[in-house]
């Protein structure tokens, strides 16, 4: 009997370019490059009026699911363990960040099209939340708002992680539709960031999952350009 099966076909590069790197490194390095142009061209604004269907439906969605899950959420956690810059170091740049340069906090994950405050102190993300474009808020709503965050299961202990941030996630009008957890310890040549993000229980489950490969991706990169733009 004959064997049909189809071997996958595989494509290596042997000589060209001088500068290193894989062909998918190389279009990695494009595809950010074509991503910053066209963010740059259409502005805040732009975005925001190219993406306004999208908004409205992932937001219905989020809302629809806060409200039939009645305020409880499904948790998930993405790890990432660094090497060659203390979790100090990160915060600062990270703190800097998120106080004016919105085009770094853009540049980390090609599904940020928002990052800038909001009102009230709160922060504005327009981003991806799983297949679903939405626009909420991370911060506080009201006076004891946060206190969810002291009797978390994913709390880690705070002598190995003593860099806690926690939020919620809510919309204009005030639905809390998420909440996230981010902790970050020391370790003998780096650190450990522990990243946890809630969504409401009746979200299909490819929303945490994608979200907790999203976190992945975007924190490794903004880890990455605050070790290259540290003093």
């Amino acid at each position: 009997m004959t064997d049909n099966k189809i071997s996958p076909v595989t494509v290596t590069l042997q000589s060209g370019p001088t500068g290193g790197g894989s062909i998918d490194d190389l279009e990695l390095f494009y595809s950010r490059r074509a991503l910053d142009r066209f963010r740059k061209r259409l502005g805040r604004q732009g975005l925001l009026d190219l993406l306004a269907a999208d908004i409205e439906e992932g937001n219905a969605f989020l809302r629809d699911s806060a409200l039939a899950s009645a305020g409880a959420f499904d948790a998930g956690t993405t790890v990432l363990a660094t090497k060659g810059l203390t979790s100090a170091d990160f915060l600062s740049w990270m703190e800097k960040a998120f106080a004016g340069d919105e085009s770094a906090l853009l540049a980390a994950h090609p599904e940020h099209y928002v990052m800038a405050p909001g009102a009230d102190g709160a922060f504005n993300v327009v981003e991806n939340i799983g297949p679903h474009v939405c626009s909420f808020f991370m911060g506080g709503w009201g006076t004891d708002a946060m206190a969810w965050a002291a009797d978390a299961e994913e709390l880690l202990p705070e002598a190995e992680f003593p860099h806690k941030m926690s939020s919620n996630l809510f919309l204009a009008d005030g639905t809390i539709v998420g909440r996230a957890l981010t902790q970050f310890g020391d370790t003998a040549d780096g650190f450990t960031a522990s990243l946890t993000v809630y969504v409401p229980t009746t979200c299909p489950p490819d929303v945490l999952e994608h979200h907790l490969r999203h976190y992945a991706v975007e924190f490794r990169n903004w880890i990455l350009v605050a070790a290259a733009t540290r003093a």
